[in-house]
């Protein structure tokens, strides 16, 4: 099985080399690709010095390509990909709401994956986070309502987004000033209840994401889906409070028990020794961490609780890794073994 990243330089590519390193996923070769001005670079795989080429804009000769390069170069080339024999999980906004398209992870609807016409699509990070800690209480309880309230780090607007908060940190320490790029204000000693475009509803298409996601995810087209989307001054790993009202009531105790054997999930919940989820314990963890479990004031039998994930991980390049290891799994990918045979 020959296996080929396109947006290889980028934050989420380089999550990706690292992800498949530790991958049960089986494949003979790679190769990299990304924009022109990194043609020629070179990253390292398991020890090796790998050659990053220009994206062409043709077929790749893969038969699984993982697509993190934006969503304009994904809508433009992903349909040329999979004409030429290859099958492309795509990390990018481009595919998610497209009836034809599963938006798959895989501990939530891994099924959908195999009905799949050439694409597949990595969820949003926000959504993908949230998901894996909601869907086995949705699977119990039934959720009727969910509110998210968001804070996400720098990293989700990409390797830019990072510099920008430490530059801009160091900067204002010293008595300088700091003027935004990437952000709408800076972000240094800041948050900024603004993430992607405003809607004609007055929500953010951040915002809106998280409900067409979760819906399509969940197989639930009516669920009702609040989210407030707001970005912090940290370096990776998003966090959320989620409160949910189910169809029939639930305690925080069967809730926590029930999470501690769902799949990517950890259950950091003890207030009173201060072990609950955060930036600093869930950055570099594949699974997402879940505590503040906790009886809603809001909802009679419903649930309050508190999630971080690394949104470079689980919320990206993690995520699309075990796409395709679900698929290889159930002897569902390409390969040139098949072909010839």
């Amino acid at each position: 099985m020959r296996l080929a990243i396109v947006g290889a330089t980028g934050a989420v590519g380089h999550e990706l080399l690292q992800v498949l390193e530790k991958s049960r996923l089986q494949f003979d070769h790679l190769a990299l690709y990304a924009s022109p001005r990194s043609a020629g670079s070179t990253l390292k795989f398991k020890g090796e010095d790998l050659t990053v080429q220009a994206t062409p804009d043709g077929p790749i000769d893969a038969d699984v390509i993982l697509a993190s390069a934006g969503g304009s170069i994904s809508k433009a080339l992903a349909p040329v990909w999979v004409k030429g024999g290859a099958l492309v999980i795509d990390n990018s906004s481009a595919f998610r709401y497209d009836d034809n398209v599963p938006l798959v992870i895989p501990e939530v609807n891994g099924e959908a994956a195999l009905g799949h016409q050439g694409i597949i699509a990595n969820p949003n990070c926000t959504t993908a986070i949230a998901a894996v800690a909601v869907w086995p209480l949705h699977q119990r309880y039934g959720v009727k309502r969910m509110i998210v309230s968001t804070y996400q780090a720098t990293s989700g607007a990409g390797a830019k987004g990072m510099q920008e908060l430490e530059t801009q940190t160091h900067r204002m320490l010293h008595g300088q000033s700091a003027e935004a790029e990437v952000f709408a204000y800076p972000i240094p000693f800041n948050v900024i209840p603004h993430i992607d475009s405003f809607q004609d509803n007055g929500y953010t298409k951040e915002e809106m994401k998280v409900a067409w996601e979760t819906r399509k995810i969940f197989g639930e087209p009516d669920l009702i889906v609040s989210c407030t989307a707001v970005r912090i001054p940290t370096m990776r790993t998003h966090s959320e409070a989620i409160t949910l009202e189910f169809e029939r009531p639930a305690t925080p105790d069967e809730a926590r028990e029930l999470l501690r054997s769902a799949p990517g999930v950890e259950v950091r919940d003890d207030p009173a020794a201060k072990l609950y989820p955060m930036p600093l314990t869930a950055s570099g963890k594949y699974d997402v961490e879940v505590g503040r479990i906790r009886a809603s004031l809001a909802f009679e039998g419903g649930l309050e609780l508190f999630v971080s994930g690394d949104q470079l991980l689980k919320g990206a390049a993690l995520n699309a890794v075990q796409i395709a290891e679900y698929l290889q799994a159930k002897g569902a990918l390409p390969s040139r073994t098949a072909a010839l045979s």
